[in-house]
């Protein structure tokens, strides 16, 4: 039986954060790294995030990228405070680990395998420069934590 999302390779570890400047530079302190440059997830028009079936045109973050090894990336967000999973979370569980992210190929199936798994759909959306698209799914109570799917246009 191989992996339901066509990988094993872990891409990215995320941490939802409330202040994402103080963040960022501590942990580039902590790591001994350049404190890497804050963005914005994206407008809307680019994006098209969608949260629990509906357009969410608000729902927006911050966000800061470490390149940590071997193409694994950390990743900060701080949400804008509109509704979607990053302010959820916020508000729900506080700071801490939010997803881990898989590059893949073929969204809409594996999405459809994911849920046939048991998992749950939650919010989707394109990066903010376009060149492709994300979606969440959260595990229940039998894997309890996210799961970001993230596919390239490249």
């Amino acid at each position: 039986m191989g992996s339901i999302l066509g990988t094993t390779k872990l891409t990215q570890v995320a941490l939802i954060v409330k202040d994402i400047e103080k963040t960022k530079k501590r942990l580039a302190d902590f790591f001994g790294v350049p404190v890497p440059p804050t963005i914005s997830g994206g407008d809307y028009e680019i994006t098209q995030t969608n949260y629990m079936g509906k357009p969410a045109p608000d729902a927006d973050c911050l966000l800061a990228f470490f390149d940590m090894s071997d193409g694994v990336g950390l990743e900060l967000i701080q949400p804008n405070g509109a509704k979607s999973i990053w302010q959820d979370f916020l508000e729900q569980k506080g700071e801490g680990l939010h997803h881990i992210a898989f590059n893949i190929k073929g969204m809409e199936q594996i999405i459809i395998s994911c849920e046939e798994f048991g998992m749950n759909f939650v919010q989707k959306g394109n990066y903010g420069d376009g060149s492709g698209c994300y979606s969440y799914l959260e595990g229940g109570q039998d894997l309890p934590f996210v799961i970001e799917l993230l596919e390239s246009n490249i």
